[in-house]
């Protein structure tokens, strides 16, 4: 069975996805490595080159790069300076990626097409006129924004997996769901640390206020005025500076201290995360919004480090195991919450982490769950 796994966001390029923080181009090449093995002849689109073993088809970048020689910018920079541009070429882009994988399936070189990425609102007004099954797939909350909120329930009747149950709340009760899957890493990525150095709570992903990073921050003042042993917190991901989000100048940067709360940077390798995540004492991922799943939380139990969250989103359905983390209610006392949940990891189990990552949030099991969709859509 041939599937034309598409991800037509234009960071799936080589040149850019080091640079960029974006998880589903990361699963996307997992899972289209992963697929052979469960019987699937995956090939995959992308907007530019990416590295993967397995067939691979782009679209026209040309037009889109001389524009970018001619205002002496690159993908990001033109991004930042001017986004309703950056958008504009990119939808273009994107446009024909998908139309290029529709018209192979009509052709009979695909059995099915899976969007899988943020810009499936542009192929599903088209999908009807595949030949072959779609699904589609989504990374943010349905209702996360406009342009979301206003076509997703028009399309209910498509074939829709979601990445939570959680994440299911933003469509009709009535969308046609044919799964749910989780996300996976694989088993050897990360090793399990059971002896870490446990001095700090971690932060890992984009400093953003959707992502309550402030909330982190006061949760572990109020810890440390009372503990016998103060935690640190260590801040890793990249933030935004810009005019437009004045959030990090405003609420995380006056906070940084270098002792108490520090900021690591961007880390852009497996082994950085392995050792920020490994000898933490538990991740913390404060966030405001419904998270839809949050790949950070299973590379921490991975590691064998818990988490403290908030019970937003998918937040607690990770962590259904009360042995794997504490989730607390979005509060007006949140932050007085989340410092008293620091004061009982000693409650959670290592251990346990890791094992409830290898029963639940693998990358072979993912892939699997992806082929057993694939083929129920064939034989309908």
């Amino acid at each position: 069975m041939k599937v034309g796994i598409v991800v037509p966001h234009i960071f799936m390029q080589k040149a850019i996805l080091p640079e960029v923080i974006f998880s589903p181009g990361t699963l996307a090449i997992d899972l289209v490595e992963g697929l052979p093995a469960q019987g699937i002849e995956p090939i995959l689109f992308t907007p530019g080159p990416v590295d993967t073993t397995v067939t691979s088809q782009t679209t026209d970048l040309s037009y889109f790069e001389a524009e970018l020689a001619a205002r002496d910018d690159n993908y990001l920079e033109l991004l930042k300076k001017h986004p309703l541009a950056f958008i504009s070429l990119s939808r273009q882009v994107q446009s024909e990626l998908i139309a290029q994988a529709f018209e192979m399936a009509n052709n009979g070189e695909l059995d099915a097409v899976h969007i899988y990425a943020n810009e499936e609102d542009i192929a599903l007004p088209f999908s009807r006129l595949c030949a072959k099954p779609v699904v589609f797939t989504h990374h943010d909350p349905f209702n996360f924004s406009a342009n979301y909120r206003s076509i997703f329930p028009k399309y209910k009747d498509a074939n829709w997996l979601s990445i939570s149950m959680a994440q299911r709340k933003g469509m009709p009760k009535d969308t046609n769901w044919v799964g749910n899957i989780y996300h996976g890493i694989a088993e050897d990525l990360f090793t399990p640390n059971y002896q870490p150095n446990s001095d700090y709570v971690a932060y890992l992903g984009r400093v953003i206020e959707a992502k309550g990073v402030h909330l982190a921050i006061a949760a572990v003042k109020l810890y440390n005025q009372t503990a016998k042993r103060p935690l640190k917190l260590k801040i890793a991901g990249k933030h935004y500076s810009g005019a437009k989000d004045s959030y990090w100048q405003r609420l995380i940067a006056p906070q940084i201290d270098g002792s108490e709360i520090e900021y690591l940077g961007y880390l852009k390798t497996t082994a950085e995360k392995q050792n920020f995540l490994g000898n933490a004492a538990s991740l913390i991922i404060p966030s405001v919004f419904e998270e839809p799943f949050g790949m950070v939380m299973i590379e921490a139990l991975a590691c064998a480090t818990p988490v403290i969250g908030l019970k937003s989103g998918a937040i607690s359905e990770v962590l259904a195991n009360p042995k794997t983390g504490i989730t607390v209610s979005n509060s007006p006392q949140v932050a007085s919450d989340l410092a008293k949940a620091l004061g009982t990891l000693s409650s959670l189990d290592r251990k346990q982490c890791r094992r409830e990552f290898e029963k639940r949030f693998t990358l072979k099991r993912m892939c699997r769950e992806h082929a057993e969709v694939y083929k129920q859509l064939q034989n309908n």
